[in-house]
Formats: C-alpha cells, sequence, structure tokens
C-alpha cells in the first residue's frame, strides 16, 4: 500500500504519503551536485561493501606493520652507515605517519651474519606484503577492474616491493625537508611550514600508491583528484592523531595497557583503510561521471546503471568471458 489512511476528527479521510519527504529529497540531491556528488560516493561504497574492504585491509595492515618496520630500520642502518641523527630523523618522519606507534614501540635493526639478514629481511619483507596485496585487490574493486585484467601474483608482489621502496625515499626525503624547514623558521611558522611539507609529502604519497596499486587500465589522471582529497584528510588526522591516542590511552597500566594499543592501532588502520577506499571511490564517480544516483527503488538513473553494469562485469575471469547486463522496468 502507497500510503496510509486515517480517519480525521471531521470525518473526511486523509491519505498520508509517508514516502513523498523521501522523494523530494531524492530529487532534490539529483539537482545540485554539492549534495548528490558526495551522496553518490556513499551508495557506491556501500554498493562496493567497502566497509568489508576496509576492514581486510586493516587486518592485513595490523600483522605487516612490524615486519615492514623492522625491514626498513634494518635497511636504513646500513644505507645511512651508524649516521645517528639523521637515523633518528628518518625515524621520527615514520612516526609522523603513524602516530599510534610512536610511543609505543622502540625501533631496533635487525643484526648478525650476512646470511642470516638476507633471509631475516626477506622473510619480513614477504610477510608485509600481504596489506599491499589487500590493498590492490580493495582498490581493483573499488575501480571495477574485472578480474581477468587484474595483475597476476608475481606482478602484484613486484607492485607492492615497488610501492615500498617509493614509501621509503618519501619517508626520507620528508625527514630532510622538515629539518630544513624547522632551521629556516621558528615558533608558529615552523609548525606551519612541517603541516604544508606534510601535506605536500602526503599528495605525492597516495597518488604514488594509487598508481602502483590500481591496473593499468585506469589512466593516472583519473587518480590525481582522490588523492588530494585524500593526503588533506590524512594530514588532519595526523595533526590530531596525538589528541587521539591521548584519550584513547588514558588509562593505560601494566594490565590494560598492551589492550588499549592494540585497539587504538586497529582503530587507526581501519581509519586510513577507509579513507584511502573513499578518496578511491571520489576517483571512480568524479571521472565516470556516477552521479546524480536514485537512493530507492530501481535503478532508472544512467549512473546507477553504469555503476551495477561495471561491477557485474568484475567477475570477468578470462578474455573469452564476456558479461552482458540487462536492466528490466
Amino acid at each position: 500500500m502507497a500510503g496510509l489512511l486515517r480517519s480525521a476528527p471531521n470525518g473526511y479521510n486523509t491519505h498520508m504519503d509517508l514516502m513523498r519527504p523521501a522523494r523530494a529529497f531524492n530529487r532534490f540531491q539529483q539537482r545540485h551536485d554539492a549534495l548528490g556528488l558526495p551522496l553518490a560516493v556513499l551508495k557506491k561504497f556501500g554498493n562496493d561493501q567497502g566497509g568489508n574492504l576496509a576492514a581486510l585491509v586493516a587486518y592485513y595492515a595490523f600483522f605487516s606493520i612490524f615486519p615492514l618496520l623492522l625491514v626498513f630500520v634494518t635497511i636504513l642502518g646500513f644505507v645511512l652507515n651508524g649516521d645517528a641523527s639523521a637515523e633518528s630523523a628518518v625515524k621520527q618522519s615514520i612516526v609522523g605517519e603513524l602516530p599510534i606507534i610512536g610511543k609505543q614501540i622502540q625501533l631496533h635493526a635487525l643484526s648478525g651474519s650476512v646470511l642470516a639478514l638476507v633471509v631475516g629481511i626477506a622473510g619480513a619483507l614477504w610477510g608485509g606484503l600481504g596489506v599491499t596485496s589487500a590493498a590492490q585487490n580493495a582498490l581493483d574493486q573499488v575501480c571495477a577492474v574485472p578480474f581477468k585484467d587484474r595483475p597476476s601474483f608475481l606482478t602484484s608482489r613486484l607492485r607492492g616491493i615497488g610501492l615500498l621502496v617509493v614509501l621509503g625515499v618519501l619517508f626520507v626525503i620528508s625527514a630532510g625537508a622538515s629539518g630544513i624547514v624547522s632551521g629556516g623558521f621558528g615558533g608558529v611558522r615552523s609548525i606551519v611550514a612541517g603541516y604544508i611539507v606534510s601535506l605536500l609529502v602526503n599528495v605525492v604519497l597516495f597518488i604514488v600508491a594509487f598508481r602502483l596499486m590500481t591496473a593499468r587500465t585506469i589512466p593516472t589522471r583519473n587518480l590525481r583528484t582522490g588523492a588530494i582529497v585524500a593526503a588533506v584528510v590524512w594530514t588532519i588526522l595526523q595533526a590530531v592523531g596525538g589528541y587521539y591516542i591521548g584519550h584513547v590511552l588514558k588509562s593505560d597500566s601494566n594490565t590494560y595497557g598492551t589492550f588499549a594499543f592494540v585497539i587504538a592501532l586497529l582503530v587507526w588502520l581501519h581509519l586510513g583503510a577507509q579513507l584511502t577506499l573513499y578518496a578511491a571511490e571520489i576517483n571512480v564517480v568524479v571521472h565516470r561521471r556516477l552521479w546524480p544516483r536514485s537512493l530507492f527503488g530501481p535503478p532508472q538513473e544512467p549512473a546507477d546503471q553504469k555503476t551495477y553494469e561495471a561491477l557485474a562485469k568484475v567477475e570477468e575471469r578470462h578474455d573469452a568471458e564476456h558479461v552482458d547486463v540487462e536492466f528490466r522496468t
């Protein structure tokens, strides 16, 4: 029944259309891009099961972060050749990107024979590639890349290693730039300049990450918008990260301190994964014109049909397989 009949005090029946406000809001957001675009991003995030993808990325990130830090610090010790000040600056750059772990762990490099170091670094690196593989899968899903066009097992791992190398170089550059900025300014200007450097580094970081973690069928120019949005939001999260840590770990004790740290780290990683996927959704929605969307009812809008058609074609797993989509209204 489309509506509800009730008896009015004067004896007449009044028809109440309960869906009228919802339909009015739906038409309003379809006419205004400022509202229709973010709602389309939110709906596509739901269509892609973005919450599940973000949780999976955060899960692998939790088990990958410590092996990767171990590898990075070990290689850093060889590259900097015992320069304690430079090594400390780069470590602080890492802590700036991951404020959760900054005050909770101490970074110590691997040591021992050359063979033991090579085996240890290779094992830790392999264990840390889980998060890059999960991120590639999530971004390919968001971009509706068919399984047949996704990178092979070997290519996926090589891309993950390439991303980790680029991130390491960016951390070193960030540390050097921050040192120069801190030495050239003082007070508030030094803080503002530090945030600007961090923002620029984050923009490059997200552009490189999106480029290496998505299939080559996606043009690089289609990745810039989401990278800039992600960099701005991530810089803000870094700025308030200390307050968040203080709130979550304020009751830190010998009994519950470890649990509080684990919870804070998991929440932070999941938040970062969601931010990255939302930024990727922005890229797809903007450059494929996937708005306005209909908030309910059958997929009658062109953006709805394009989205669902792309989701169906994701299941193409062989070059000989072709999925056709038909909408019946």
